[in-house]
């Protein structure tokens, strides 16, 4: 039977290793989609081709393995109603990254809707 309560030490480790290594997938995804730069209908079989071939791309594909993997993980300790929703704090961490890193505005309706996750989060995963 999988576990009900509140999260281990372990499921809250996998699920951290989770979060953070899809949230920084997606930051070396971002940062490798904007050296391909946009895509258009005349370069859209080249720009294919680089995503095999562009390092930070392919680290945030890794990335997002590392991730799928720990989830993976996850969901052989813990019930999906609380996995699933838990690994809603990838929204979270990409905001924040999003903010810092690409300088993204934040806005007081989405550091609302982040509380309201955080909130969520911490409902889901008390008794």
């Amino acid at each position: 039977m999988l576990a009900d309560g509140p999260l281990t030490l372990q499921e809250f480790g996998l699920l951290l290793i989770s979060v953070l290594a899809s949230s920084f997938g997606q930051l070396f995804l971002k940062l490798g989609a904007l050296q391909l730069g946009a895509v258009t209908s005349a370069n859209l079989f080249s720009h294919v081709i680089s995503i095999a071939t562009t390092p930070t791309l392919l680290l945030g594909l890794m990335s997002y393995g590392v991730g799928a993997v720990s989830y993976i993980l996850l969901l052989t300790r813990v019930k999906l109603s609380v996995a699933a929703p838990s690994a809603s704090l990838i929204y979270l961490v990409s905001v924040l990254i999003g903010f810092f890193v690409f300088k993204e505005s934040l806005s007081l309706p989405r550091i609302v809707g982040l509380g309201f996750i955080i909130l969520g989060v911490v409902l889901l995963n008390s008794r």
